[in-house]
C-alpha cells in the first residue's frame, strides 16, 4: 500500500494539534476518519508515529522523524501547483516573502517597491515575525524566500548575506552617555534593557553578548521594535537595534545613539532559501534581484 497525500495532511495536522479530534475539526473530517488514515500511514511505513499522552497525543522518535519530509512533501507539491498554474497563467504570478521584524519593516517595502517597479506583473505577500517563524515558515514553503538576521543553521536551509546589518545601541536624547564618547557596554550593566521577545534574532544576540561580558541587568521584553523605540525614548532602558530600524530617529533627535568603545558585533542580511527541492522562476528572480541591488536598498541613512 502507497503512502497517500490525504494520509500526509492527517499527520501534519494530529501534529500540530496533539489530538485526533483536533485535527479532524481542522480538517473537516470524523475523528474515526482520521485514526483510519493514522493507522494506514504507520502499517504502511511499519512504525508508530504517535503514542498518547493523559488526554492528547504526541509524534514518537519515527514520527519526529518522519515530520520534516512530510512538511516538505506538503509544501512542495503547493509550489508545484503554483508553478503549474503560472505555466499557463504568466500575467499573475505571486512571490511569498518572509522576513524578520526590522527587515519587514524597514528594509523589504524599499525592495518590494523596487523589484515590482520591474516586475508588475508579479504580486507580493509579505509575512513579517521573528527570526524563529520566519525560518519556520520556509521550511514548511508557506514562503517562497526569506530575508533575516542570521545565517541558517541545521542545514535543511541556504543563505546568501546580501548586506551589512549594522548594529546600534540606543538611548533616550537626554542620557548621560549619548554624550559621552567611547562608552563600554559594562557601563550599561547596571542598566535596563528593553529586548524582543523569544525567537527574536537581536534578543538571541544581546542575550549573549550580556553573557559573554558576565553582565546580568534587568530586562524587559516587548513585542516589537515600536514599543522598544517609544520606550527608550521616555526613558524605561536602553536597547541595541538595527541601525535601519532607527535611522530616522537618530536623524530626528527622538533617539540617542550611545557610541560604545568596542564594536557591536556584525551582522548582515540573509536572503534564505530552502536548501532542496525545485524552485518556481519568480524565486529565481527575485533572488537575483536581492544579490544585484539589495545591499543598495539596505543602506539606512545616517544621522547627522
Amino acid at each position: 500500500m502507497a503512502v497517500t497525500i490525504g494520509q500526509i495532511g492527517t499527520f501534519l495536522a494530529v501534529a500540530r494539534t496533539g489530538s485526533i479530534r483536533d485535527a479532524a475539526a481542522e480538517l473537516v473530517v470524523s475523528q474515526p476518519s482520521v485514526s483510519a488514515s493514522m493507522a494506514a500511514l504507520g502499517a504502511t511505513l511499519g512504525v508508530r508515529l504517535t503514542e498518547r499522552v493523559g488526554r492528547g497525543i504526541r509524534l514518537t522518535p519515527s514520527g519526529r522523524a518522519l515530520l520534516p519530509f512530510a512538511v516538505d512533501i506538503m509544501g512542495l507539491l503547493e509550489q508545484g501547483q503554483l508553478a503549474a498554474q503560472e505555466a499557463v497563467e504568466v500575467t499573475h504570478r505571486r512571490l511569498r516573502i518572509a522576513a524578520v521584524t526590522a527587515a519587514g519593516e524597514y528594509l523589504v517595502p524599499a525592495m518590494i517597491r523596487a523589484f515590482t517597479d520591474e516586475h508588475p506583473q508579479i504580486d507580493i505577500d509579505l509575512h513579517v515575525a521573528n527570526q524563529a517563524r520566519v525560518v519556520e515558515l520556509v521550511l514548511s514553503r508557506e514562503a517562497d524566500v526569506a530575508i533575516g538576521g542570521r545565517a541558517p543553521t541545521g542545514g535543511r536551509l541556504v543563505g546568501a548575506p546580501f548586506a551589512v546589518n549594522e548594529l546600534v545601541a540606543i538611548a533616550s536624547v537626554g542620557d548621560p552617555l549619548v554624550r559621552r564618547a567611547g562608552a563600554s557596554i559594562d557601563d550599561l550593566g547596571s542598566r535596563t534593557w528593553l529586548i524582543r521577545e523569544a525567537g527574536s534574532g537581536t534578543r538571541r544576540l544581546v542575550e549573549e553578548l550580556l553573557a559573554s561580558r558576565d553582565l546580568h541587568p534587568r530586562l524587559l521584553t516587548m513585542g516589537s521594535n515600536g514599543a522598544i523605540k517609544h520606550a527608550v525614548r521616555f526613558g524605561l532602558g536602553v536597547s541595541i537595534q538595527s541601525r535601519i530600524a532607527v535611522a530616522l530617529e537618530l536623524s530626528a533627535g527622538v533617539l540617542g545613539e550611545i557610541r560604545l568603545r568596542d564594536p557591536l558585533p556584525e551582522r548582515h542580511w540573509h536572503l534564505l532559501l530552502p536548501l532542496s527541492g525545485p524552485r518556481r522562476g519568480i524565486v529565481d528572480t527575485f533572488a537575483e534581484f536581492v544579490a544585484q541591488r539589495g545591499g543598495h536598498l539596505a543602506a539606512p541613512p545616517r544621522a547627522r
